[in-house]
């Protein structure tokens, strides 16, 4: 046992709420529909619940839910323009999640898979 290294490791750990709160948010990004919402918001900045279901093929019911969920954790923001509603990723959405949590782990997912492991 290493005393010191045990003690600089839990002073650096996340205290059991942040950790909560990160299981959280990446609980919310591990759904497929969830996770393509937040990329497809990410790389074309604004778009309504049909063109986002056109865009993922996927059904307009799983992205309003999709939406839903999102919405309520405060990822994304919505917009009324007569009687279509745009969605956006939120105002205060991180650019460090934006950054590793949708564009390198896409980037990453798309690397071929290493059959020797």
């Amino acid at each position: 046992m290493d005393p010191e290294r045990v003690a600089n490791a839990r002073a650096r750990l996340p205290t059991s709420e942040e950790g909560d709160r990160l299981t959280s948010v990446l609980s919310l990004m591990a759904d497929p529909t969830r996770a393509r919402l937040l990329y497809a918001l990410d790389v074309v900045d604004e778009l309504c619940v049909g063109d986002l279901a056109l865009a993922l093929s996927v059904s307009e019911d799983a992205v309003s839910y999709g939406l839903r969920v999102l919405r309520t954790a405060g990822l994304v923001k919505r917009r009324k323009e007569g009687r279509v509603v745009y969605y956006q990723l939120a105002d205060g959405f991180p650019e460090p999640l934006r950054e590793h949590c949708l564009r390198q782990l896409i980037v990453m997912s798309r690397a071929p898979v290493d059959e020797d492991i």
